[in-house]
């Protein structure tokens, strides 16, 4: 295989990754009326694990659990907090604003490796966290009342909750190197148990089992969490690094595209300004030097 058919196939494959997972967030948009958020975290995380390590058993990975504590914070934060705020952001918020608010995740991961590995942020970083800062402002529109601002802030917790785990998660394949497909079916797992007990606990609507929620949870769980891990992991190894980063531009971008088609979510010029202030400073954490690490 020639390099430019080599770099096309794995750019295909990206492309590929954003469409599925931005996909994802219409299907849990659209389960919303038939299952209540917690049983919706707990069954995709638990199923969702149990394809992973079929998975790993067929293509002869290790089985054994990486380090259990490091294991189950991660699953804590980066699985059970991240979903959980996001599904219960989706209740009441549209999906292009839940999603964007989720990925806020690099400038969080900026601020808890600052503090946690000791990476110092550079200029750069702080100008991309400025943009992003701005376009917030912007994107809540503080001078037209708050109005109901707890699904920005819950996206703004699955953001800061996917940042803590993957500072943690860097932790882990620093110190331990565990094999990635194992790794994550065992966070997974973990993140889904704890959520079984909150899902029995908290008051929330009886799952409705029609076509409607069978449809979105295959579609969650095989394509989006299965399938498009696997897809993800094609394009880590074929795409440069510097350019697979801005996946975390093109999902939310696509959500919202499909929102706005599917779901008649239709942001207004502000709140389009919001957005665009905040992908640019994705984009610009996105293409910074690596931060240092502090004596």
């Amino acid at each position: 295989m020639s390099r430019s058919s080599f770099d096309r196939a794995g750019l295909a494959l990206m492309l590929s990754t954003i469409l599925v997972w931005a996909g994802s967030w219409i299907a849990m948009k659209l389960i919303v009326p038939y299952i209540g958020p917690f049983d919706f975290v707990a069954l995709r995380y638990v199923s969702g694990s149990l394809v992973l390590f079929a998975l790993a058993i067929a293509t002869r990975r290790p089985l054994a659990m990486p380090p259990w504590k490091l294991t189950l914070l991660i699953g804590l934060t980066q699985t059970a907090g991240f979903q959980g705020f996001v599904q219960t952001a989706l209740v009441t918020g549209g999906v292009g604003k839940v999603s964007l608010m989720a990925y806020t995740m690099p400038f969080w991961v900026i601020l808890f490796a600052w503090w946690l590995l000791r990476e110092r942020p550079t200029a750069t970083h702080a100008l991309g966290i400025g943009l992003a800062a701005v376009g917030l402002v912007c994107f809540v529109e503080p001078w037209n009342g708050l109005g109901d601002i707890r699904p920005v802030l819950l996206g703004l917790g699955s953001g800061l909750s996917w940042g803590v785990g993957t500072v943690l998660s860097k932790r882990m394949f620093e110190r331990h190197a565990p094999d990635v497909m194992t790794f994550t079916a065992w966070q997974m797992l973990f993140g889904g148990l704890v959520m079984v007990p909150v899902a029995w606990l908290m008051p929330q609507m009886p799952a409705q089992w029609g076509w409607q929620l069978w449809a979105g949870m295959v579609y969650i769980v095989l394509i989006a969490t299965a399938a498009g891990w696997l897809l993800w992991l094609q394009v880590v190894r074929r795409v440069p690094a510097s350019i697979a980063g801005l996946s975390s531009l093109g999902v939310p971008v696509v959500a919202m595209l499909l929102a706005w088609l599917l779901l008649s979510e239709r942001p207004t010029a502000v709140e389009l300004g919001g957005m665009a202030l905040i992908l640019a400073g994705i984009w610009v954490v996105s293409r910074a030097a690596p931060a240092q690490r502090a004596d």
